[in-house]
């Protein structure tokens, strides 16, 4: 079965977010009254597995492997089979 994921890495909170506060102010600037700006990535995954649960458990791997860092990153996925 082939599958598509999409994962979204996000820094956990207390961590500075630089490219985040730099996006906030710059919005300011241009007359928006934003309180907080976090950046975060996304990922665009596409692989095969012998079903649903090997999947979500390969991605959840790939995620802790390399994706993430687990000391300061939070992630969740999203994962639908293609067709």
């Amino acid at each position: 079965m082939k599958f598509k994921a999409f994962v979204y890495v996000t820094l956990r909170a207390g961590y500075s977010d630089p490219e985040g506060e730099t996006t906030a102010h710059a919005l300011r600037g241009l007359g928006y009254a934003v309180d907080d700006v976090r950046s975060s990535k996304a990922y665009e995954v596409s692989f095969g597995a012998s079903d649903r649960a090997k999947a979500e458990k390969t991605l959840d791997e790939m995620c802790r492997r390399l994706l993430t860092n687990p000391t300061k990153d939070d992630y969740r996925f999203e994962i639908s089979e293609k067709r």
